[in-house]
């Protein structure tokens, strides 16, 4: 027998990213009356400043980076003029022009708001546009941006969707010209001469490597051992010697003190007294979450001490009758993440079926050239839990496929029990890393063993057949 569904109830969600508008799809479809309170537009930052333009972005600068490797591939240019070949060495045969790559990148984010707003009204949904506050139990009190009379909403359920945004340090204050934050980006009139990046955590090392690739000269300013300090550290370093051979200077184990604006350049400074001086700097220094003036405390819902709302696997805080999703909560801050929160968030509000979410199956990536991506447990999480795996890694440059595109940067790993050969989790470093995740996240998800995927037939020639290739390589007959 079915879940019985409450109808009829109210719904009113703050924000209108992946957590809020996701969460607020289901609740329509369970019958809810549902009010989206959104200040930015829909899709908020993943679809507007964020994950959306960043993945464009680095996707134009993917495409310089093979264009530049054409000659090795036998690919030359020709002048429709003069007939004249180019072979590619000499002066640049490509350059991007960037208020033209911006206008296309922030082109394509309105116009998935544009769809995901077109959605959610057309499934009955209401759209606030302006501010919401928590006013009490069961109470919105919502302030539209177009300066009309606040509207106190009635709720069953209220979702605290808001977000998370750029953190800034005092030291290094964002102008929106030299110094930016991920969020400025966008309107940078010309590609910058020197690009310093403070940060080389995700964030970080994705932008640097687009305008890198851009043809920008990077420092990337890493206070720890090695870029992106929290990925694989076999991940990290193909990542880091792909950075240098390119031409980015790496800083490593430094931290910046302070960044300031002399004019038209920016000067940062370290804290052992260094200094770099560019022409403009991105900071990339994390996020904090958007949960200030919304009422939460005084309610009673309960706030980490760095802000983010504490929830369980359902998605509920410590209110009845509140719930909380994405970026503002201390789960991973990821739009798939976020959006299954809000939907998890709904069904268990609404009484339908619902499973507490489980990370352990989710899949990440990051963006960089080649791209990273893992699911699964990490290389961390053996050594420190002393978990009974084995590995494997199959080096990329192995692969038919990879050597015909030139590839040769990356690896594919897999972890596995070492008796039962169920498979643990997996790293991939390669183009496409993203595609190329979800097989071993299936694997993960549906506790297949390494058998079962070494007997499910690939593609020949392809990079997944690597994946193949790893399975049957941790085959046990124990």
């Amino acid at each position: 027998m079915g879940a019985v569904i409450e109808r009829n109830q109210s719904v009113v969600i703050l924000g209108g990213g992946p957590g809020g508008y996701e969460a607020a799809l289901v609740a329509a479809q369970l019958g809810a009356t549902v009010t989206v309170v959104d200040r930015d537009g829909l899709g908020g930052a993943a679809v507007l400043s964020d994950c959306v333009p960043s993945k464009a972005l680095i996707s134009t600068a993917s495409f310089m980076t093979r264009m530049e490797d054409s000659r090795a591939l036998g690919v030359h240019y020709q002048d429709p003029r003069t007939h004249r070949e180019s072979d590619l060495e000499g002066d640049d045969v490509t350059v991007a022009d960037l208020p033209a790559v911006n206008a296309r990148i922030l082109a394509l984010a309105r116009k998935q708001s544009e769809d995901i707003e077109a959605r959610l009204l057309s499934e009955g949904i209401t759209i606030v546009r302006g501010v919401g506050r928590v006013a009490g139990p069961g109470r919105v009190v919502a302030t539209p941006a177009d300066g009309s009379a606040e509207q106190e909403l009635t709720a069953d359920v209220i979702l605290v969707a808001t977000g998370a945004t750029p953190r800034v340090l005092p030291t290094a204050q964002p102008d929106g010209e030299r110094i930016l934050t991920w969020k400025q980006i966008w309107d940078l009139p010309d590609i910058p001469e020197h690009l310093i990046v403070v940060g080389s955590g995700v964030t970080g090392a994705e932008l640097a490597h687009a305008y890198l690739a851009l043809d920008s000269t990077v420092t990337l300013i890493s206070s720890r051992d090695r870029v992106l300090p929290g990925e694989d550290p076999d991940a990290a370093r193909v990542i880091e010697d792909v950075f240098r051979r390119r031409g980015m200077n790496v800083l490593n184990r430094s931290r910046a003190a302070s960044v300031e604006r002399h004019g038209d350049r920016v000067l940062a400074t370290l804290t052992d007294g260094r200094t770099v001086e560019g022409s403009h700097c991105i900071m990339a220094v994390g996020s904090v979450p958007a949960t200030d003036g919304l009422g939460l405390e005084s309610v009673g819902v309960q706030l980490a001490d760095s802000g983010h709302i504490e929830v369980d696997r359902v998605s509920r805080a410590s209110v009845n009758g509140i719930y909380a999703a994405g970026d503002c909560t201390s789960a991973l801050p990821l739009a798939s993440v976020a959006a299954m929160q809000g939907r998890t968030a709904m069904w268990h509000a609404l009484g339908d079926a619902v499973h507490p979410i489980s990370l352990t199956g989710v899949s990440a990536t990051i963006f960089t050239d080649p791209e990273i991506a893992t699911v699964g447990v990490s290389a961390q999480q053996v050594a420190e839990q002393r978990l009974d795996v084995r590995e494997v890694t199959m080096p990329l440059a192995t692969n038919a496929r990879a050597k015909m595109d030139r590839f040769t940067d990356g690896f594919i790993k897999l972890y596995a029990r070492k008796v039962s050969g169920l498979v643990m989790g997996g790293v991939v470093v390669a183009p496409k890393a993203s595609e190329l995740i979800f097989p071993v996240a299936l694997a993960v998800e549906n506790r297949l063993t390494v058998d079962q995927m070494a007997q499910t037939i690939t593609v020949y020639p392809s990079i997944s057949g690597s994946l193949a290739e790893a399975a049957r390589r941790l085959h046990t007959s124990e």
